[in-house]
Parts: structure tokens; C-alpha cells; sequence
């Protein structure tokens, strides 16, 4: 079967490329191992962060670095094996993590956070979804003083005046969320742009029932090798290949296993997380996500039930579950609301793709035609997915992307 494009990879940022392609007129193959939205797109806070105008930066002083040593903490954790491994591409998240790089990177970061809820808007309505979503914001917990009044100073000093939010004081807090403890907390700050997905999972599959309703087609196998034949490519599973003329890797953490074998060695590197959902009854209920800013965690609101999900860990892709940090936030969370029986059996846990300069790949690859990069959102592939996927569409379609891709070009890294 003879293909426009072939989006490889089934996530969030995966499944917007293929529906805005196929929208566009392109015939699509969506082809993921796994069925849309199973993998890191499952596992998330759910949050579509408008708000998010600043880059999740590598701690510079010297006394948060001394903080993470030990390996005890609920915000961050490491496994030796992981930061040997990706040592390079943690080093170069160092450097870009300074005052000489990381205002030009949050600007440039900025230019696709703005557009995130408009584009998800677009989305949502088109497949009729708006019952996954809620426009609540998220609220922002503190148990610090100094860390409360920083965090105050950096809202009150936002550059971007479309950002909403509202300072809260504990009773403030105690108001609209009664069934929390706000014992050990200062205050709070509740922001009022972001919207809340309920089941992030489900929203993707949502996104691909719409897509295959549009013509477009979805395929779950296992890519087993990439040939490009003149200017098309053939894509290779188990028992079958397919042809398309143009293939995008949008394949998250895993991007490196595609990538490699075509020539590209960019320094893309996984951090794990971990969630674990319990049962929401009347004497636990909360009406929006909070994040424990001091101890690095989110509690949300979902269809499942409350989801506790942790920080941090950098470690390796193949590396088996580490549950210490979860078990610890877990304590730290049973402070803030009460934990009632747990929903699964056992912790989810899956990877976020990240880059050292804190951006996204998304554009041409610059060995090969035909071939596009969409990977490396971190934190935000649920945020990003539309942004990303109308940007992709109208390269391949040859309009002038509605956003300057060229701070997320595929050969950034080549001088260094």
C-alpha cells in the first residue's frame, strides 16, 4: 500500500501530525507497536499548560546539586547506570541551563507554548472531545515562604500578559479545595489558563478515531527497519512493509532506536516517571490538579481515580521499575489528602523525551528528504501534540509554518 505519509509513533505528538496531515489531504499511516495513546501520553498529570513559559532548567548552584546526591528525594532521582550513559547530553542540559542560553531558549519555547490551547481547541471540538476536558487551571502548593514569594515575583513578572492567575493565601486555598491539609503550606497560586484532561490517554484515542474517520489509517506493529527508496521510504514491521513518500518519527524516548541506524546521533535522553491512581470518594475529592512545588509531585483529578504523579528519574530505557521515589511522594501526598485503596495493581511508570537545550525536534531531516523529526517535548508532548502536528503538516505540505521552526531544527547540534 502506497502512502503519503507514514507517522510513526502513536502519542499525542504522533497522532496530531497524522490527523492534521490526513485533514490536509494527505492519506496517512499511523503506526505505533502499541495501540494510540498506551504509552507516554497515557502516563502524565494532564495538564495542557498555557502557563508553561519556561524551560525545566538543570539546577546551576552548587547546593542543589549537594541536595540531589544522596538520591533520596521525591522531586528527582538517578540511577548511575542512566547519567553514565546519557553523561554527554546531561552536561550539554548543564550549559544550556545558564543565564548565557536559557532566556533565548524560553522565548523560543515560548513561541509554541502560547498557541497550545488554541490548537488543542481546534482539536477538541473537531472530535467532539470536551468531555475529557476541564478549564479549571491547576493550583501551585507551597511550603516555603522564600520559595511562595519567588514563585509570586516570577508570576507578577510574567512577559506573557495572556497568562491568568490568582494569588491564594491558605484559607484562600481551604475555600475551594475543603477536603485538602494545609497544614505544612504557605499559600498558593492557582493558574487559571491551563486546561485539565481527565484521561489523557483516552483524549489520543479520541484524536485517532477522528483520524481514521477522516480516511486516515492505523497500524500497530513494530518498526523493524527505514529504507529510503529514491525519494519515498519503505517502513518495514514483522510481516509486512509499507511505502510512503514521505515518514515522520515522532517515537518519543525511543526516536534514538530509528534515528541511529540512518546516520543521526542527536543527544536526546529519557526521564522516567511513575503514577499510581486511587480511589476518589467523598471525603477526598479535589476540584483541581495540585502540584507540591517543594516536594516535586502532582495529585489530579482523572477518570480513574486521583493520580499521584512523581517528578524525575533519569536512568536508562530498558531499566527495571525503581518504586523508592514514588513510595516517598506517596507519604508526602497522604499529608495533603487523603490516598484510599489504590486502582491498580501496580505503578505505571514510562519515559519523557528530552533534549539538553530544553526544545523539541520538530522539522526535515537533514540527511534525507522526505524524512521529519518530531520528538523531544519532555514534560509537554500532551501540551505540544496539535502545535506540533499543524507545524509538521504545513512543512510537508509546503505552506510557511504559523511558528519559526528554525530554534528547533534537526541539525542544531551538528557544530557542537
Amino acid at each position: 500500500m502506497q502512502y503519503n505519509v507514514i507517522v510513526i509513533g502513536a502519542g499525542m505528538v504522533g497522532t496530531s501530525i497524522a490527523w492534521h496531515l490526513q485533514k490536509n489531504g494527505s492519506k496517512v499511516l499511523l503506526l505505533d507497536k502499541k495501540a494510540p495513546g498506551s504509552e507516554t501520553s497515557y502516563g502524565n498529570a494532564g495538564l495542557i499548560q498555557r502557563e508553561a513559559i519556561h524551560a525545566h532548567a538543570f539546577p546551576r548552584q552548587l547546593s542543589k546539586l549537594v541536595q540531589v546526591l544522596p538520591n533520596q528525594r521525591t522531586d528527582v532521582r538517578y540511577s548511575l547506570s542512566g547519567v553514565l550513559r546519557y553523561s554527554s547530553a546531561l552536561l550539554q542540559y548543564w550549559k544550556y541551563s545558564s543565564d548565557k542560553y536559557l532566556p533565548q531558549i524560553e522565548q523560543e519555547w515560548s513561541t509554541l507554548i502560547k498557541h497550545c490551547i488554541d490548537e488543542h481547541a481546534v482539536m477538541v471540538a473537531e472530535t467532539k472531545a470536551e468531555h475529557l476536558i476541564k478549564k479549571v487551571g491547576w493550583i501551585e502548593l507551597h511550603r516555603c515562604q522564600n520559595e511562595f514569594d519567588a514563585a509570586l515575583n516570577l508570576a507578577k513578572n510574567c512577559p506573557d500578559p495572556e497568562i491568568e492567575y490568582q494569588a491564594l493565601s491558605v484559607s484562600e486555598l481551604q475555600a475551594i479545595e475543603p477536603n485538602i491539609n494545609v497544614s505544612e503550606l504557605v499559600g498558593a497560586i492557582h493558574w487559571k489558563n491551563t486546561w485539565q484532561v481527565n484521561n489523557p490517554g483516552e483524549l489520543v484515542r479520541v484524536y485517532a478515531k477522528h483520524f481514521e474517520q477522516l480516511g486516515g489509517e492505523v497500524g500497530q506493529a513494530e518498526v523493524q527497519a527505514l529504507q529510503q527508496t529514491g525519494k519515498g521510504w519503505q517502513v518495514t514491521v514483522k510481516d509486512n512493509s509499507y511505502l510512503a513518500d514521505h515518514v515522520v518519527i515522532a517515537t518519543g524516548a525511543w526516536s534514538d532506536k530509528l534515528i541511529k541506524p540512518l546516520g543521526y546521533e542527536l543527544p536526546l535522553f529519557p526521564m522516567r516517571g511513575y503514577h499510581l491512581h486511587f480511589k476518589q470518594e467523598d471525603d477526598n475529592v479535589i476540584h483541581h490538579p495540585l502540584f507540591d512545588m517543594h516536594k516535586g509531585f502532582v495529585i489530579g483529578p482523572m477518570q480513574q481515580g486521583l493520580r499521584v504523579t512523581t517528578g524525575a528519574e533519569f536512568s536508562l530505557l530498558d531499566s527495571e521499575k525503581r518504586l523508592n521515589q514514588l513510595n516517598k511522594v506517596l507519604v508526602c501526598a497522604k499529608q495533603i489528602v487523603g490516598l484510599n485503596e489504590a486502582v491498580e495493581a501496580e505503578p505505571w511508570s514510562g519515559f519523557r523525551p528530552c533534549m539538553p537545550d530544553m526544545k523539541p525536534v520538530i522539522g526535515a531531516a537533514y540527511q534525507h528528504q522526505n524524512l521529519w523529526f518530531a520528538f523531544g517535548h519532555a514534560h509537554h508532548g500532551l501540551t505540544l501534540g496539535p502545535v506540533t502536528g499543524r507545524l509538521i503538516e504545513e512543512m510537508i505540505h509546503g505552506k510557511t509554518p504559523f511558528v519559526s521552526t528554525v530554534p528547533f531544527a534537526t541539525n542544531r547540534f551538528l557544530s557542537q
